[in-house]
């Protein structure tokens, strides 16, 4: 945890918690160990996403689908969500939370590794939520950055692993060295990107926020 189990905890006491399918998917979600957002992370999202009013959300890591779910009530009349999964078990429960919470008319998921689909993707999007596999981010962020609008806002999630990656190279553990490399290319990438300012904040298990303005 990198920031004061105390401070988290007063936190997350404040914080309403979601009621109805919302609610339960969440619920769920955490009872079975799925890695979805942590409470302070998705409230201090929320208010992101209130204050930006995206109309076009890409998602990079769907899991079950809480995440898009959650976003879907606080964004404008008509916006919608485009989120990314490849592991089959988790697509197939993604699937059926959308039908349980009745979003599947603004949500659209794509199935399949997302290296290749952002590749294929065009347009822009106004809002981009990076929760996927954390080794991965630094490959797909040269197309996270070309789908991303002008003023457009990046979120992404995970990137201080537990304060791991403040650690010297030598101190983690040899299984997780690739990652804690990768990561620190990531986020030196997005703090020196010449389209890019981002701010690193240590909430959850680290938020990077990055706004596309050059």
């Amino acid at each position: 945890m990198i920031v004061e189990e105390r401070i988290t905890s007063f936190i997350n006491s404040m914080n309403k918690d979601d009621e109805g399918i919302v609610g339960i998917i969440e619920q769920e979600a955490r009872q079975q160990e799925v890695p979805i957002i942590r409470k302070e992370t998705k409230e201090w999202m929320k208010t992101m996403l209130c204050i930006k009013k995206p109309m076009r959300v890409l998602e990079v890591g769907t899991a079950v689908g809480y995440s898009a779910i959650y976003m879907n009530q606080y964004l404008p009349e008509g916006a919608h969500i485009t989120t990314i999964e490849k592991w089959e078990p988790r697509i197939e429960q993604a699937k059926d939370n959308f039908r349980r919470a009745q979003v599947e008319d603004r949500i659209t998921l794509l199935e399949g590794d997302a290296a290749d689909i952002l590749r294929g993707l065009e347009g822009n999007f106004d809002f981009i939520f990076m929760d996927a596999a954390k080794g991965q981010y630094i490959h797909f962020l040269p197309d996270v950055i070309r789908l991303l609008a002008m003023d457009g806002v990046l979120v992404s999630d995970n990137v201080l692993q537990d304060g791991e990656v403040l650690d010297s190279k030598y101190v983690v553990d040899r299984r997780n060295r690739t990652i804690h490399g990768r990561m620190r290319e990531y986020l030196y990438a997005l703090k020196n990107h010449e389209l890019l300012e981002t701010s690193i904040i240590p909430i959850g298990d680290g938020v990077a926020l990055s706004v596309k303005c050059k």
